[in-house]
C-alpha cells in the first residue's frame, strides 16, 4: 500500500469513529462490446479501502460480456460477510494460482483463497500483516511485515517470506528477510527475488534498501543485493534482468525515485534508471511505468506515463497515455498490461475515500472505456483463465 505512513498517521481516528458499514450487493454496468481474449476470460481487480474502514473489495471484469461487476466477493458469500466487515482491511494483492484466486487483506491479517470462477470462499490462511504474492510448484509465498501495523515498529523487526502449501492451506515453513518485505518475484534459477522497503521505518528515516535472494529448494535467504531506498515494486525481463522500484523517501523530495536493473546470473547491479515509479508492468519488451509524487503538503503533485524498451535500455515513450485523457484521472495508482491484447489499464484512487476509476486504453494510448465507480483505491489486477 503506497503512501503508508500518511494513512497510518488516521487510523486511530478512523477505528474509533467507525460504525459498521452494510454491505453493497454487486452492481454490473456494461462499460464495453464483448471481446474475444483467446481464452482469458476477465480479470479481478482488488480495491485496498481505506486503513481501518475495512472497505478492501473486489470487482470483477468479464471479457465475454463487457460487463464490469462490482463487490462481487461480498455478494457470492454472504454467509461469511457480515456488515461489519465485509472482504476484509486493506486489499494488498490478487493472483490466480490454478483453480484457486487468492488475495492479500493486509491489515485483517490473512489470505482468502477463492475459487477463480465466482470468487467463493475456499479457505483462509493467517499471516500477520501480509503484503504480496508468489507462486511456485504447488506453494503460495507470501511477504510479511511480520510486527504489528504500526511506524513505530521495531527497527530489528525483521520482515519474512511464508511458503504456503496450496492443498492445505496451510504455512509450512518460512524464511526471515529484511525489513517490511514487499513484493516478490521467482526467477527460473530457482531464487526469490524479495523487495525489502523499510517501508515503516522511513519516518526515522531508516528505509531499507536491499533485495533479498533466497534459495528455493533450501529456503533460506543467500544474500542481499544493495538498491535505493524504500524498494517495492520487482518485475523480469526475458533477457536475465529484474527491474526493482525504488520510491525514495515518504515526501519525494529529498530522495528520488528510479529503477534499478539486477543481473540475475551474477546477482548485480547493472543500472539505474532515472525514471520515478510509483507502479509498473512488464509485457514483451516494454515496461510500462506511472509515476505519481506529491510534496509533504500534498499541494502539487506530478505525474509521469512512460514506456521504457528493457531489449534496447532506453526510454520508448515519455507519455503512453496519447489521447490526452489523462487529464481525467486524479491520482494514478496502478498500471497492467493485457497480456493477450495489450490494452493498458490504469485504476485512479482520487481521494482515496471515494470510489475510484479503472481507464482502459488502446496499446497506441487512446482511451477505450472506462468504470466510473469500482473500490476504493482500486489497486492490483488478476487476469484469469478458467
Amino acid at each position: 500500500m503506497k503512501r503508508i505512513l500518511l494513512i497510518l498517521s488516521v487510523i486511530i481516528f478512523l477505528t474509533a469513529c467507525r460504525k459498521p458499514d452494510q454491505i453493497v450487493g454487486t452492481v454490473v454496468t456494461n462499460v464495453t462490446a464483448p471481446a474475444d481474449m483467446d481464452g482469458l476470460n476477465g480479470f479481478y481487480l482488488i480495491n485496498e479501502g481505506m486503513m481501518g474502514t475495512y472497505h478492501a473489495s473486489l470487482d470483477y471484469f468479464d471479457f465475454s460480456t463487457g460487463n464490469f461487476h462490482r463487490n462481487v466477493y461480498a455478494t457470492n458469500n454472504k454467509h461469511i460477510v457480515t456488515d461489519k466487515i465485509g472482504f476484509g482491511d486493506v486489499g494488498n494483492d490478487v493472483a490466480q494460482y490454478g483453480s484457486k484466486l487468492y488475495a492479500v487483506l493486509n491489515c485483517s491479517g490473512f489470505v482468502e483463497a477463492m475459487n477463480v470462477e465466482n470468487a467463493e470462499h475456499i479457505a483462509q490462511i493467517a499471516i500477520p500483516n501480509c503484503r504480496y504474492l508468489a507462486f511456485s510448484g504447488g506453494y503460495a509465498y507470501v511477504s510479511s511485515f511480520a510486527g504489528p501495523i504500526s511506524p513505530f515498529q521495531s527497527k530489528d523487526r525483521l520482515g519474512y517470506v511464508a511458503k504456503i502449501d496450496t492443498a492445505s492451506f496451510t504455512v509450512v515453513d518460512t524464511c526471515t528477510v529484511g525489513l517490511q518485505p514487499e513484493q516478490m518475484l521467482i526467477s527460473a534459477n530457482n531464487k526469490i527475488y524479495v523487495a525489502n522497503s523499510g517501508g515503516y521505518r522511513g519516518k526515522f528515516g531508516q528505509y531499507d534498501n536491499t533485495v533479498s535472494v533466497i534459495d528455493i529448494n533450501s529456503f533460506t535467504q543467500m544474500y542481499q543485493i544493495n538498491v535505493g531506498i524504500n524498494p517495492e515494486c520487482i518485475l523480469a525481463d526475458g533477457y536475465g534482468r529484474i527491474y526493482v522500484s525504488s520510491r525514495g523517501d515518504n515526501d519525494y523530495t529529498s530522495v528520488a525515485s528510479c529503477i534499478y536493473v539486477i543481473d540475475t546470473q551474477t546477482d548485480l547491479v547493472v543500472d539505474t534508471i532515472d525514471i520515478q515509479c510509483s507502479d509498473m508492468d512488464l509485457v514483451g519488451d516494454s515496461l510500462y511505468v506511472v509515476g505519481f509524487y506529491q510534496d509533504s503538503f500534498e499541494k502539487t503533485s506530478k505525474v509521469s506515463y512512460m514506456i521504457y524498451n528493457v531489449r534496447t535500455q532506453t526510454i520508448a515513450s515519455d507519455k503512453f497515455i496519447t489521447d490526452g485523457t489523462e487529464a481525467m484521472i486524479s491520482r494514478p495508482y496502478g498500471v497492467r498490461i493485457n497480456p493477450v491484447s495489450h490494452q493498458i489499464y490504469v485504476t485512479d484512487a482520487k481521494d482515496c475515500k471515494s470510489p475510484g476509476m479503472l481507464f482502459c486504453y488502446s496499446p497506441d494510448g487512446i482511451l477505450q472505456w472506462y468504470v466510473r465507480q469500482t473500490g476504493e483505491i482500486p489497486s492490483r489486477i488478476a487476469f484469469v483463465r478458467f
